[in-house]
């Protein structure tokens, strides 16, 4: 199972789009029954030697009473921040605030074991807190949870403005600093979120992706510090200013990884095999430094083949679905909805109201790109 498939050709942008979304609400729901196991052994024992498909929640595990299927709290926040886009028609961040106060704060209780997907984050519950608890405004609640939780709903303002890296970093960092605040989980996020967007463009993830971000903040359009001008070691002498900017990261490091990552994932003098043992390499728990490398690597190595990276993803166990979930999102827009295998889809819960909101945001991409022809035209 570990061998990419052959990509025939490279889906369009709106099915790069729909696999994007789709492929994160699959990933999400096939981790929800194995769910944070770090013994392997007990993963094994309860699941078997290799999951394949959706898997119901043991009773004394996390999750326990959602069947098979279903999504987890970070699939439930995700359609929220996607039907928030499609309404309004692009990042209303006021709209979605009033949606997590309305629609996911009266359903918690500030513990983890409650609200929608039988589980709450600790990111969403020290917001809880200090909304909630302690009445304070947005802006001032975000905490330093390192989880990939931002991520995980903000991957579909990445897809939105794939088209417009400036609005796409602007917005995925916006949105992220309302429940975390740690400037590197920032950058992390922020960067993922790019990376995703250039795989809806229609780039690949390998060696060059790299380049073309670096580029990007060469250009001004990302908001990463670099002290290169060509490339890595080229250094700019005298242009530099102080950057004291909301959002400007100091270090560009978070997109130089993705290509890092993809070099060793096509060496084949670098091989980890089985690839779920990606999940031992770069570790199994919840935090940003594990799970985009994780991410990187597996959507690297696989490509288009949507099977593969997932099944290798959730089956690593630790915080799979947060490893699923994200590289379902890269390997789908690599591989389009078509990618995905249509069982999956079909045993989504809710599959054809998100599909149908996926299609109304690959409607406004698609928008975008005919503005772009037309302003080039």
């Amino acid at each position: 199972m570990s061998q990419p498939a052959p990509q025939n050709s490279l889906p369009d942008l709106g099915d790069r789009v729909l696999g994007a979304l789709m492929g994160a609400f699959v990933g999400d729901a096939l981790a929800l029954g194995p769910h944070w196991y770090y013994d392997l052994d007990a993963l094994r024992r309860d699941y078997g030697p290799w999951i394949t498909d959706y898997t119901e929640p043991r009773p004394e595990r996390y999750h326990a009473g959602l069947r098979a299927g279903q999504s987890s709290q970070a699939g439930w926040l995700l359609e929220l921040t996607l039907r928030s886009l499609v309404e309004r028609g692009d990042y209303d961040e006021a709209d979605f605030c009033r949606r997590i106060d309305e629609e996911l704060f009266p359903r918690i209780d500030g513990t983890p074991l409650s609200g929608p997907g039988g589980y709450t984050s600790q990111s969403i519950r020290e917001a809880w807190r200090l909304r909630v608890g302690r009445g304070l405004p947005w802006g001032e609640i975000g905490g330093y949870a390192d989880n990939t939780e931002a991520a995980e709903r903000a991957l579909a303002i990445a897809v939105r403005h794939a088209l417009r890296p400036e609005r796409l970093a602007r917005d995925v960092a916006s949105n992220t600093a309302l429940t975390q605040i740690d400037p590197t989980v920032m950058a992390m996020t922020v960067a993922y979120g790019c990376v995703l967007g250039q795989l809806v463009q229609g780039n690949a993830l390998d060696e060059a992706l790299s380049g073309r971000l670096m580029a990007l903040v060469r250009g001004g359009r990302l908001p990463f510090h670099t002290v290169t001008s060509e490339g890595e070691s080229s250094v700019s002498r005298g242009s530099e200013k102080p950057r004291r900017d909301v959002g400007e990261f100091a270090s560009p490091d978070a997109l130089l990884t993705p290509s890092n990552i993809a070099r060793a994932a096509l060496d084949p003098g670098v091989r980890i095999e089985p690839a779920w043992k990606v999940s031992l390499v770069y570790g199994m728990p919840c935090a940003v430094y594990h799970q985009f490398p994780a991410a990187y690597y597996l959507a690297a190595r696989f490509g288009a083949d949507y099977e593969n990276a997932v099944l290798h993803a959730v089956n690593g166990g630790g915080q799979n679905q947060a490893r699923a979930m994200l590289t379902g999102a890269l390997c789908g827009a690599m591989g389009g909805l078509q990618a995905i295998p249509r069982r999956w889809i079909q045993g989504l819960e809710l599959s054809a109201e998100r599909l149908r909101l996926a299609r109304r945001l690959a409607d406004e991409v698609a928008a975008d790109a005919a503005a772009d022809v037309t302003a080039q035209g």
